[in-house]
């Protein structure tokens, strides 16, 4: 798997080369979390949230498809005592309907073959009035082109199947039904766009 050999010099990534995006990310998403909040965070890598998440919130139930990037996030996060790490499918979650207060999943949904799926899961296991936050990168600019990044990252192995602008990844959640979806955008070399929004009302 592309991930757990990747686990080993993804903090390289997070920490050096894209600091900026990953700074101000950090500060978008640990905004939303409240002291009393159980969150699931799906997708976790190497525990980049997962550390300003566990530091906020009551419980954070970390999750990842690649065994060697969970191992990675237990250490990085080992100062923290509210935090599960378990092994799991983003389109397939093992919890049941209506889990969590929050629901973080973190640049993985331009990765996914039926990322419509996946994000029908997190709302699921998300409580009535719970909240959806989900960082993605911007990989292709204004005028349509993909960048340096995703030529780089796709000889590597991650194979990209979605790439967004702000605006398109916003009407990428109004499309599914989320009217009251907003994004955030967190720049630097590799920006990132923050997508939250609240669990859909019952139809």
């Amino acid at each position: 798997m592309f991930w757990d050999n990747a686990a080993g010099v993804y903090d390289v990534f997070v920490n050096v080369i894209n600091a900026k995006t990953h700074k101000r990310l950090r500060e978008i998403v640990s905004a939303r979390i409240g002291c009393r909040d159980s969150v699931l965070e799906c997708a976790c890598g190497t525990g980049m949230l997962s550390a300003v998440i566990a530091a906020r919130c009551q419980t954070l139930t970390a999750t990842d498809l690649s065994p060697k990037m969970l191992a990675r996030a237990k250490k990085n996060c080992a100062a923290f005592g509210n935090i599960t790490f378990e092994t799991a499918d983003i389109t397939a979650l093992p919890f049941s309907d209506g889990s969590f207060d929050k629901v973080v999943a973190g640049n993985v949904l331009h990765l996914l073959d039926t990322p419509l799926a996946a994000l029908e899961e997190l709302d699921r296991v998300l409580r009535p009035g719970g909240t959806l936050i989900i960082p993605t990168y911007m990989n292709r600019d204004k005028k349509g082109d993909g960048g340096a990044f995703v030529s780089a990252v796709g000889k590597a192995g991650a194979d990209f199947k979605r790439e967004f602008t702000a605006e398109t990844y916003r009407q990428f959640f109004l499309d599914a039904g989320y009217r009251d979806a907003a994004v955030t955008l967190a720049d630097g070399r590799v920006p990132c766009a923050v997508a939250v929004m609240k669990k859909k009302e019952a139809v």
